[in-house]
């Protein structure tokens, strides 16, 4: 049976909010493993802002998933992932059942534990638009074996090793998500060059023009928008690629501007600063010292 809930944002805070939706059961409070080939029910159209974890693997064309203005390249046999206080537009086509497998579990499940303290590692919770992991038949067969174990765990009788092993499983299924996604990131390795060099020009041009004395010091984020990528996926692919976070190549970036500026000019550290983009002057001695091994000053003279 299919409904319509377009014109209303529901919030899926809890995994029975989201069973109730599709017709499936709940077999714990705080997570679900999902099969939608099972729902009863669905919608047709739908804003989720989700307050758990999620996890879809994605088996036949039924529909689009969109974030933002864009959708997920979210092609059969692929996985996308949302982390708590993501907003999602589904659209499923009518008049077929939906097919998918995933997992839902709330922040609770795995609060005091040892996932719970880890689960911000796993950056691609946070991942938006064209950045849907796309698995082989092998991985795709894994990722269902991690499903299934977790499954089996919530069909068990609860007892003093359930959350434990449910969590271990979890943990399990997400370190294969990230196997997958660095292979991802080494056989696309043309389109992240391609973004690697437009990076490069992006940084050269900000700092060249007069970015830094408006907007200040750039951030992650300025260059990920730039390049339509989240934040996450973009300072992943980086580091993955070059061995460098977007942190660490701005700051090469920003040393090498008050290295040039120290030998080839009479302007003080503060004037270098500002120019660069410090509010603070102090924040690129302590930085230059940390990274060159002396003073700006004492680099001046010494050079």
């Amino acid at each position: 049976m299919e409904e319509n809930y377009k014109d209303e944002m529901i919030v899926i805070d809890n995994v029975n909010r989201y069973n109730e939706i599709f017709g499936l059961e709940t077999k714990h409070p705080l997570i679900s493993i999902i099969d939608l080939t099972k729902a009863t029910t669905w919608p047709t159209r739908a804003w989720f802002r989700y307050e758990v974890y999620a996890l879809f693997l994605k088996n036949v064309k039924c529909g689009d998933i969109k974030y933002g203005r864009q959708y997920y390249d979210y092609q059969d046999g692929t996985i996308v992932c949302f982390g708590p206080g993501q907003i999602t537009d589904l659209e499923l086509i009518q008049n077929i059942q939906p097919n998918a497998h995933g997992l839902l579990f709330h922040p609770d499940l795995i609060r005091g534990t040892s996932l719970g303290q880890e689960i911000k590692n796993y950056s691609f919770f946070s991942y938006e638009t064209n950045e849907a992991l796309h698995l082989s038949e092998e991985e795709r067969q894994i990722v269902m074996d991690c499903l299934q174990k977790i499954a089996i765990e919530l069909n068990h009788a609860i007892d003093r090793h359930s959350r434990r092993l449910i969590c271990t499983n979890i943990r399990l299924l997400l370190d294969y998500c990230m196997r997958f996604y660095e292979r991802q990131f080494e056989t696309r390795n043309k389109v992240n060059n391609d973004i690697i060099v437009r990076f490069e020009h992006l940084l050269n041009e900000y700092f060249e023009g007069d970015a830094p004395q408006h907007l200040g010091l750039p951030s992650v984020k300025y260059f990920a928008d730039k390049v339509f990528l989240s934040p996450n996926y973009f300072g992943d692919m980086i580091r993955k690629q070059t061995g460098k976070t977007v942190s660490e190549y701005i700051q090469d970036k920003m040393i090498e501007l008050a290295k040039e500026q120290l030998l080839s000019s009479d302007k003080t550290t503060s004037q270098i600063a500002y120019e660069i983009g410090f509010q603070y002057p102090q924040h690129l001695s302590r930085m230059f010292k940390r990274i060159v091994g002396m003073t700006p000053n004492k680099f001046r003279t010494q050079t």
